[in-house]
């Protein structure tokens, strides 16, 4: 607000990884992942979508000042079914403002400041009408590009490669850490066992997260009595591996490191931007 200058910044989501950013201050787009060096090139800026008046948006509030937020949160979806989805939502000052419907190809008001915004954006069909094109065409195509360059760099299914830990609490408490790492896909079933029972409310169990690689980890904890160590395993079932892996804490040989490897592919994907 001291320049007048308006400022923005772009951030892209391939299903749950941030694959690019971009900020308008050094007008550069950031690759997040390296499968995305190479598109970042080509990647468009889609200006259009931070279309408002910033003088009838600060007439909503006339006594604030200072900086105002004008945020954008739009996306769509290619189904495992070949169906496709998408969807653009648009907040003011950190409130939900107003949203799309591409199927009536009405705005939707999520609070009464809204209503001026919704009616001067329905007296020209041909935004609402881009706004559904964007979403369904654009979009799709934009995502299919970015798997592309994604499934060229994994076109191999990973197995997980398993560790366990443990932390000295007292003489009566223990905690065992499961850790997988650098798996794909991202679908894994990561359990903690006594005796090959499944210790399903025992474990605290984080959730699988990406590397910046395009793989996986995860990482579950469980809290035991020292003297039963032995009858608890973190059992492992992953499509890259050719059968479960059961872990015990074994401190000095550390890694255990499975090479099983088969091709595979990614069934559903989305694209959604947070801006």
């Amino acid at each position: 607000p001291s320049q007048g200058l308006h400022r923005f910044f772009i951030k892209v989501h391939l299903d749950d990884q941030p694959i690019i950013r971009f900020d308008s201050l050094t007008w550069n787009m950031e690759p997040l992942v390296p499968w995305m060096e190479e598109a970042g090139k080509k990647f468009l800026i889609p200006k259009w979508i931070f279309r408002a008046d910033m003088e009838t948006l600060s007439e909503l509030d006339q006594e604030a000042g200072g900086l105002r937020t004008w945020q954008v949160n739009l996306g769509c979806e290619l189904r495992q079914d070949g169906s496709k989805g998408g969807f653009l939502h648009y907040g003011y000052d950190g409130m939900d403002f107003i949203s799309f419907d591409k199927e009536t190809l009405r705005w939707v008001t999520a609070q009464s400041q809204a209503q001026k915004v919704k009616e001067e954006w329905e007296e020209d069909p041909r935004w609402s009408q881009e706004s559904k094109v964007f979403l369904e065409e654009t979009c799709i195509a934009w995502l299919q590009r970015y798997l592309s360059y994604k499934n060229k760099t994994l076109e191999k299914i990973e197995p997980p490669v398993g560790k366990v830990t443990h932390k000295v609490e007292d003489e009566r408490l223990e905690v065992l850490t499961c850790q997988a790492f650098g798996f794909y896909p991202k679908e894994i079933q990561a359990i903690w066992t006594r005796d090959g029972e499944a210790c399903k409310y025992e474990t605290r169990l984080k959730n699988v997260a990406p590397n910046s690689d395009g793989t996986y980890y995860v990482q579950l904890s469980i809290e035991i009595d020292p003297k039963e160590r032995d009858h608890f395993r973190c059992h492992l079932e992953h499509e890259g591996l050719q059968e479960p892996l059961d872990l015990a804490l074994e401190e000095e040989r550390g890694w255990l490191i499975p090479v099983v490897i088969v091709a595979g592919l990614l069934p559903v994907a989305a694209i959604p931007f947070l801006i």
